[in-house]
């Protein structure tokens, strides 16, 4: 299978799914930029391989004997090599314990890996989970139980930091309104102007979504994700604020050189970086170890 043929297969399955799970708590698009990634790699807009998985969650209710229904979370990622390589679910529910969900997802995993390699197949890991979540529920009553009033749906909290490269930055007015929309955002990390443009915007994913939405729909001679971090947490959006490299958006103006004193000093570049913690940034970006 090819490389665009496995985008079309993703692309095809998740059109599926839209329609089997109409409901909007039922499916849950997590990433649209990554969705939008693979939709311009398979028109052919692109021939960069899209930089992200895309992350959706799908909600299920499972009718448990002797219990009112219990809501049942397929939170799925899907590899850029998917379906020649499975795809990444975790199954959770407020009604299992850490053991349980920790077995539960390790069958799953097993009963995919006996007959789905090569195949579209997360419409048939949520028939699995139907048909055998039952089995992992504790039968004495529990607090923990949901019922069908009101379920409350297991949620992520997804941290994403992009890494965005541009020919060149120079407008002031785009320069005005990278700072501008990365405070309206409550997004940190930094821009740095002149040739090439980097910057750097961190946050939730929905607002560095919107962030790369808006810095695209300007003009431009080339610009693009260069890297992507998303950390996925359980937990509360205290927890994500701990992952910020950086404690507010900045524009960062380094010394310059070049005929038009345009090219930023990127020995100074991979300091700066060198001093947050993202070294490693400046050879995914250059194709060199800085110095």
């Amino acid at each position: 299978m090819t490389e665009v043929q496995q985008a079309e297969a993703q692309l095809s399955e998740l059109d599926l799914l839209a329609s089997m799970f109409p409901d909007e708590n039922e499916f849950l698009m997590h990433d649209h930029l990554a969705l939008a990634e693979l939709k311009d790699y398979v028109e052919m807009k692109t021939t960069e391989i899209p930089s992200s998985k895309v992350h959706f969650t799908i909600n299920i209710k499972v009718e448990i004997p002797d219990e009112s229904m219990v809501m049942f979370s397929l939170s799925c990622a899907l590899p850029f090599q998917y379906p020649t390589v499975l795809p990444e679910i975790t199954v959770r529910s407020l009604s299992l314990s850490r053991t349980q969900q920790a077995q539960l997802n390790t069958d799953l995993t097993a009963y995919l890996q006996k007959g789905y390699c090569g195949e579209v197949c997360i419409l048939n890991a949520t028939e699995w989970v139907k048909e055998h979540a039952s089995t992992y529920i504790k039968r004495e009553p529990t607090s923990s139980t949901i019922t069908t009033t009101n379920p409350t749906y297991p949620t992520d909290v997804i941290f994403t930091r992009l890494w965005i490269y541009s020919h060149h930055i120079y407008n002031k007015q785009k320069r005005k309104y990278i700072m501008e929309w990365a405070k309206d955002l409550s997004l940190s990390g930094f821009s740095m102007p002149g040739k090439p443009g980097v910057i750097c915007v961190e946050g939730s994913q929905s607002t560095c979504e919107e962030f790369w939405a808006r810095l695209r729909r300007l003009s431009w001679k080339r610009i693009l994700i260069r890297h992507r971090e998303d950390i996925t947490f359980d937990g509360t959006h205290d927890e994500m604020q701990k992952q910020r490299k950086f404690f507010n958006f900045e524009e960062k103006v380094f010394d310059t050189n070049g005929n038009r004193g345009n090219h930023m000093d990127l020995g100074q570049l991979y300091q700066f970086l060198s001093a947050k913690g993202c070294a490693d940034i400046f050879r995914i970006y250059f194709g060199i170890e800085g110095q």
